[in-house]
């Protein structure tokens, strides 16, 4: 039975949930920023609360809960990414939603442009309805980097450090899912192959090594899953900051079909579920077993 998804939360309430390695810990930290489902009470969205769920990446910390059963750490936004999205950069705004001046230099990014970069312009199944009917104040958004952002980053950084600190290496899974219309929502036009099952993304090689990625490759695609890499999601600036190889500090982002476990219009799980939840248990321990043999 899972909690039902309420409209509004009462704030403030704890940003993140942080699950520690149980049993013998390796360097491999784990997150999954937009599973988030507490919809803080300032939020004051104007769209219908349904359309405005479509951004959640429902329920991913719990399709991976195993992870920390094998040696991982997971750590899981409690508010939602259409609120702020941890996995973007602070300066990644777009202006116009502001009611006065930015106080320092933005950079909005090609996910500002498509409406989602740090504080989201449009939501809803076609990802272009606007979410708001006004515009947001400096101090509000401030306040929303200042209670979630900030410390879902530190929280992150402070994983990362100590596991790069004790092993000397550390690799990230930065883990999301993805709906049925990822082209559409990208404005991908023309031709383009199937979604995946998955899509691993290392932005075309430079934030993990090739054999890493391959490695995760392989133990989706021997339990029967399609993968893909880099094709269309390449990951963003969490692990374009994150992921340094030379440094053996890796970083892969891994995007799972909705699909394979949700109604996307309801947003209940599907029957499919807990296989799919037993087949990631598999890949997160052939992954922890990996990491591990790579700092003995």
């Amino acid at each position: 039975m899972t909690t039902p998804v309420l409209s509004s939360v009462p704030t403030p309430f704890a940003p993140f949930t942080l699950r520690l390695p149980e049993g013998q810990a390796v360097p491999l930290v784990c997150d999954s920023p937009h599973s988030g489902t507490f919809y803080p009470d300032d939020f004051r969205y104007a769209l219908p609360f349904e359309q405005l769920r479509a951004g959640e990446d429902t329920d991913v910390h719990v399709l991976w809960e195993s992870l920390p059963l094998v040696g991982a750490t997971l750590l899981a936004a409690q508010f939602p990414r259409a609120y702020i999205d941890p996995n973007r950069d602070v300066e990644d705004i777009d202006p116009a939603m502001l009611d006065a001046p930015w106080p320092s230099p933005l950079n909005p990014s090609e996910k500002t442009r498509l409406g989602i970069g740090l504080i989201w312009r449009d939501a809803g199944a076609d990802g272009r309805t606007p979410i708001y009917k006004r515009k947001l104040s400096v101090a509000e958004v401030l306040k929303r980097i200042a209670r979630y952002h900030a410390p879902y980053q530190a929280a992150m950084r402070e994983q990362i450090e100590a596991a790069h600190a004790r092993f000397g290496a550390v690799w990230h899974l930065n883990l999301h899912s993805m709906p049925a219309n990822s082209y559409d929502g990208l404005q991908i036009r023309g031709e383009h192959p199937p979604l995946a099952d998955f899509v691993l993304g290392d932005r075309d090689g430079t934030t993990a090594a090739p054999e890493f990625t391959a490695m995760v490759a392989e133990a989706l695609r021997k339990r029967g899953f399609s993968v893909a890499i880099n094709e269309p999601f390449k990951g963003v600036a969490l692990i374009a900051r994150l992921g340094r190889p030379a440094e053996r500090r890796h970083s892969l982002q891994v995007e799972l079909h909705r699909g394979l476990y949700m109604n996307e219009q309801t947003r209940a799980r599907s029957p499919d579920f807990p296989a799919l939840q037993s087949a990631l248990a598999g890949v997160s321990a052939e992954i922890a077993a990996y990491v591990k043999d790579q700092v003995q």
